[in-house]
């Protein structure tokens, strides 16, 4: 199984100095607009998450899976003090497993970032969210680059196009491999 992301680390990953060079408003707005459905798969304890309710507002939701409680918790948590916890359904799900089978092909817009090579397989992985996807759908995929070599990349983009997404757009985020998939 990939090494998964320990719950006291998504800490470390929420840092406010992360702003300076992966800013979530910044990431998302070209993407997320008010009133729209967002799945924000292994979302840890909600860096893109606020900012993802913020968008969608009111009229909108993100439904975002983890396989840790904690990471859950805390993202509930900061949602609460953030004032957009009502936008949020967070929810456990087993690995291997996204949850999202009551989407069936509702949601417009999902992120996977940084969390697809601690799945347990891409092919399932794409599938899952493709099948959340309204069509016309996106995706946004990014890959730390330091830790995701161009080798595991390109196969996670093959699975990506297997699962009937298509390469939209490359994105520049900082020290991360990019892409906008659509369905």
């Amino acid at each position: 199984m990939p090494d998964i992301c320990p719950w006291w680390a998504g800490y470390l990953i929420a840092n406010p100095l992360r702003r300076l060079v992966q800013d979530p408003a910044k990431i998302l707005s070209p993407y997320v607009k008010p009133g729209m459905t967002v799945v924000e798969p292994g979302p840890g304890i909600g860096y893109f998450t606020l900012e993802l309710a913020r968008l969608v507002g009111p009229a909108g939701r993100v439904v975002a899976v983890d396989i840790q409680a904690r990471m859950l918790d805390s993202l509930r948590r900061r949602a609460r003090r953030a004032g957009v916890a009502g936008h949020i359904d967070a929810r456990v799900v087993q690995p291997g497993s996204l949850g999202l089978e009551d989407l069936g092909g509702s949601a417009d817009f999902a992120l996977a970032f940084a969390m697809v090579h601690e799945f347990r397989d891409d092919e399932r992985f794409f599938a899952q969210v493709a099948a959340a996807l309204k069509p016309g759908g996106t995706v946004l995929l990014a890959e730390p680059a330091g830790h995701v070599g161009p080798s595991r990349w390109g196969g996670e983009l093959e699975s990506a196009v297997r699962a009937g997404l298509t390469v939209a757009e490359r994105p520049s985020i900082w020290h991360s491999h990019a892409a906008l998939l659509r369905k």
